[in-house]
């Protein structure tokens, strides 16, 4: 191949030599000018912006500038051979379009997420099945740091996830932290018939109002932009409890809206402070647990019941 490539070089004219050998200096110098002010400009953004999403979205906006010089730059160099071989490139267009239709798919997918508004870097998502922080949003891959799993509650397992851009288009795209940086959350306590229940439901109000109502004016704020924003009801961000009961107890449902990065903290300092009145109030409010009740053959024919 190389003595192929050698023997074509040879049979060019002395002038056309010439003009290829020019053309890939400009193409080369130029390459070297556009590399240098990008990673002038990377190190000029580092310098002056303290903030980290900022500094991130100005250094992928340095990089697809530079990007598009370099198309602007080979464009101009070769504009006068493009003519000829755009009826080729018609042709092989069709072809690579199918071939590289998931590639298409994907650079579509970061079109509309940036300009669509799916999510930003910095949001929690769940995208293509992997629920994560996205750390970065490439024009093919969204890079995400992933949440759960192994790992119980919302921590991060350590796994860092390349999901296709594509997938915003095939699935649903959930966002914890876009409009509404807010979820609503509950956790159940079961409390024996004989407790005093008006006293377990103050108890446990005020349990609520201590930990997590603080957020109920801020989430309040952001829930009313939501409803100026979509078609959608108003919402109760205070936290409340309701009650229910079965054959075995009497079930307090305690819901609250958390930050949809606090949903663990916020769950101990809860459990932490109910555990804490409830072994305060002396008796008058008792948790329920189930009871189970065995039956085996005594030898007179009775059966024995044994309870745990």
């Amino acid at each position: 191949m190389g003595t192929e490539i050698r023997g074509l070089w040879r049979s060019l004219p002395e002038w056309m030599r010439g003009e290829v050998m020019l053309k890939l200096l400009e193409l080369g110098v130029g390459i070297a000018v556009i590399w240098v002010l990008v990673k002038a400009l990377k190190a000029l953004v580092n310098q002056r912006t303290p903030n980290a999403d900022k500094r991130y979205r100005w250094r992928k906006l340095v990089d697809v500038l530079g990007t598009l010089f370099l198309v602007i730059l080979f464009i101009t160099i070769y504009s006068h051979q493009l003519g000829g071989l755009s009826v080729t490139f018609g042709l092989a267009a069709a072809g690579i379009a199918f071939a590289l239709q998931e590639v298409i798919a994907s650079v579509a997918g970061w079109l509309a997420v940036m300009f669509g508004g799916f999510y930003r870097t910095g949001d929690r998502v769940q995208l293509g099945g992997t629920k994560g922080d996205v750390i970065d949003i490439g024009v093919l891959r969204t890079t995400i740091m992933e949440v759960g799993q192994w790992v119980d509650s919302d921590l991060y397992s350590g796994r860092i996830v390349l999901v296709a851009n594509s997938f915003v288009f095939k699935e649903p795209v959930f966002n914890y932290s876009s409009d509404f940086p807010f979820l609503w959350d509950e956790i159940k306590v079961p409390v024996t018939f004989e407790s005093d229940h008006e006293k377990a439901r103050a108890l446990f109000l005020s349990a609520l109002e201590q930990v997590a109502g603080p957020l109920s004016e801020s989430s309040q704020k952001r829930w009313r932009a939501m409803v100026d924003k979509y078609l959608i009801e108003n919402a109760r961000t205070d936290p409340w409890v309701a009650m229910t009961f079965n054959d075995n107890w009497v079930e307090y449902t305690l819901r609250y809206v958390v930050d949809y990065k606090g949903r663990r903290s916020t769950k101990d300092a809860l459990f932490s402070r109910i555990l804490r009145d409830v072994q305060a109030s002396h008796g008058e409010v008792r948790f329920a647990s189930s009871t189970l009740r065995i039956l085996h053959d005594r030898p007179d024919g009775h059966g024995a019941d044994t309870r745990s």
